[in-house]
C-alpha cells in the first residue's frame, strides 16, 4: 500500500519491488492520493470526471465512466490501470525524495497521511489512522499526536477507499465526519 511505502521511506528503506500497482490494476483498483477505486463498481457507471481530477498521468483524460465500463470487459484495461498505477507509485516516490533532500519530508509526511485519512482529526473525533503508523513514524521522530485523535474508537483500514468515488463524497467518511462533529457537539464547553 502507498502507506506502508511512505512509513518504510520514513523508517530508511530505500528499495522495494512490489507487484501491486499491476496486480491491483488486473482487478481493476486504481491508486489515487486519497486511497484506492475499484473501477468495476457500479456507482462509476455515470461518473464522467476525470479519474483522477487534476492528475498529469497516462489517464488524465479518461473517465471513471469510461474505464469501469471497459474494466471488466477488455483486457487492455489492465494495461492502462497499470500505467496509471506505476506513474502514481513514482510519482509518490519522487515527492518523497525531493521533500528529503529538501529537508521538509516530515512535514510531508504529516500532511500526506491527513490527506490520506481526510475523516481522522484532532480531538475529539470517532476515526483514527492504523495505530501502527503512529508507532512506526515516532520512531523515526515523527509526530501525529497534534493531528489525529489517538484514543478514537474506530481504526480506519490501510488502504482507504478514494474519499471522492462517488459524486458527493464517500459514505464512510461522511458517517466518520458525523461521529466527529456529534461528539464535540456533546462534548462540555471549555471553562477557561
Amino acid at each position: 500500500y502507498p502507506l506502508d511505502i511512505v512509513v518504510c521511506v520514513a523508517l530508511g528503506v530505500d528499495m522495494f519491488d512490489c507487484v501491486y500497482p499491476s496486480r491491483t490494476a488486473r482487478f481493476g483498483t486504481a491508486l489515487l492520493r486519497t486511497g484506492q477505486m475499484r473501477l468495476t463498481s457500479n456507482e462509476f457507471a455515470t461518473d464522467h470526471r476525470p479519474l483522477e481530477p487534476g492528475g498529469t498521468g497516462p489517464l488524465k483524460d479518461y473517465t471513471r465512466a469510461m474505464l469501469h465500463t471497459i474494466v471488466t470487459k477488455e483486457p487492455v484495461a489492465a494495461s492502462l490501470i497499470t500505467q496509471h498505477n506505476l506513474h502514481f507509485m513514482l510519482t509518490l516516490l519522487r515527492e518523497m525524495r525531493e521533500q528529503i533532500r529538501n529537508n521538509t519530508f516530515n512535514e510531508w509526511v504529516r500532511k500526506f497521511l491527513q490527506d490520506f485519512f481526510p475523516s481522522a482529526r484532532p480531538a475529539p473525533c470517532s476515526a483514527c489512522p492504523p495505530r501502527w503508523v503512529r508507532s512506526a513514524l515516532e520512531a523515526c521522530g515523527i509526530g501525529l499526536d497534534d493531528i489525529f485523535d489517538w484514543s478514537a474508537a474506530e481504526e480506519l483500514p490501510d488502504m482507504p477507499r478514494d474519499s471522492s468515488n462517488a459524486p458527493g463524497g464517500n459514505k464512510e467518511g461522511k458517517k466518520a465526519e458525523a461521529k466527529g462533529k456529534a461528539a464535540a457537539a456533546a462534548a462540555p464547553e471549555d471553562a477557561s
